[in-house]
């Protein structure tokens, strides 16, 4: 049982660590210290058979300050050739900093359509297990010189939960420049306290994160309580700290509690799950009645047309799309009737398909193999 703190970190052999731009950088560029220290903590916990990916920012904090620019220009191309020259320097000490303690890394760009593809994702998830099983680091972080807004992550706080579901990772660190989740924003309110432990993610804990991005990176704290979501609602824990602190990382293994850490469910979802659930888009959705959702929530079943109130979006036989109640998104699952079709048997016994579309390939508008629940209530 990995669901509370202490075995959570004890028992982790796969990390993902997240730092992001606040932590590796300050105002003459590249925060050297915090690159060398968080280099030797990673392998440090390497050295003691432990997997480890680094999911890193900074690539634009850098290149913005070696290009002499106060922020980050407006003009997409700008912003990647930005992203460009940090890119080439952030990796370069990593590489420096890691060689110190005779380790190597690996740097690996990606976009979204490396993973919502199923053969690139695949790709990618076994080229990382090579690396792991040579005793490499790998340092990911999304591909900005390429990147147009279809096909970006969003933020690394997004990238950084993708990661740790394809690779199945026992646990996400994700570090910041504050020390976790507070009841009030740190930064403005003297008041704020420590949120120590988080057991469901509720709307009311996304109110007490801010949707303000810091000034060199791209997500906030709501991006990073939307990572937890998504690690937690397929039963990978995370903790968010501070990535300021000294030795983090070593107090963190050790057993110091830091942090706001994020109790995962009980049972884990395969990989193929966590694919469906938490990294392909949605290219629609299907609203349903109670009794669907009940059968799909707590008894485990396929999703029926009978149960099929409406359709939104147009698309095809194998598409990605939400699975709605009046209130929520509840999951995500891969049709098998395109949308079109969908509409023509919604609300029908599975019975009376075949006389509606001359055929029935299925009963099932959506299979159970094929759909994840997402909704952590």
């Amino acid at each position: 049982m990995r669901r509370n703190r202490k075995t959570a970190f004890e028992h982790a052999r796969r990390i993902v660590v997240k730092v992001g731009s606040n932590v590796l950088t300050k105002d003459s560029g590249l925060n050297l210290a915090a690159v060398r220290s968080l280099s030797r903590q990673i392998c440090r916990l390497a050295d003691d058979g432990r997997e480890m990916i680094l999911v890193s920012s900074g690539a634009m904090a850098s290149g913005l300050k070696k290009m002499g620019f106060a922020r980050r220009p407006d003009e997409i191309p700008r912003r990647q050739a930005v992203a460009a020259v940090g890119q080439a320097g952030l990796i370069m000490e990593y590489e420096k900093a890691f060689g110190r303690h005779d380790r190597k890394v690996a740097q690996i760009l990606l976009t979204s359509e490396d993973l919502t593809n199923r053969v690139r994702y695949l790709n990618a998830r076994n080229t990382i297990h090579t690396l792991l099983s040579w005793g490499v680091v790998p340092i990911l972080n999304e591909n900005d010189t390429i990147m147009v807004e279809e096909i970006k992550f969003g933020d690394n706080d997004n990238l950084a939960a993708m990661i740790t579901l394809q690779m199945d990772a026992d646990i996400l660190v994700n570090l910041t420049d504050i020390d976790g989740l507070f009841t009030q924003d740190p930064r403005t309110s003297p008041d704020a306290e420590l949120i120590d432990e988080v057991t469901v993610i509720r709307r009311e804990i996304e109110t007490l994160a801010s949707d303000i991005p810091g000034a060199l990176g791209s997500g906030g704290m709501l991006s990073k309580i939307r990572a937890a979501r998504k690690v937690t609602a397929a039963g990978i824990p995370m903790v968010i700290a501070s990535g300021l602190k000294r030795q983090i990382l070593d107090r963190l293994f050790s057993g110091k509690r830091h942090g706001t850490f994020f109790v995962p469910k009980k049972e884990r979802l395969a990989s193929r799950k966590c694919w469906i659930g938490f990294t392909l888009k949605p290219k629609g959705a299907v609203r349903i009645d109670e009794g669907a959702a009940n059968a799909v929530l707590r008894r485990g079943k396929s999703l029926l047309p009978s149960g099929v109130l409406s359709v939104s979006g147009d698309f095809e036989v194998g598409a990605p799309v939400a699975i709605e109640t009046k209130t929520e998104v509840i999951g995500t699952g891969l049709v098998n009737y395109s949308a079109s079709d969908i509409r023509k048997i919604m609300g029908l016994k599975t019975g009376q398909i075949k006389k509606r579309l001359g055929a029935k390939p299925y009963d099932e508008v959506i299979h159970r193999d094929n759909l994840t629940i997402t909704d952590d209530g």
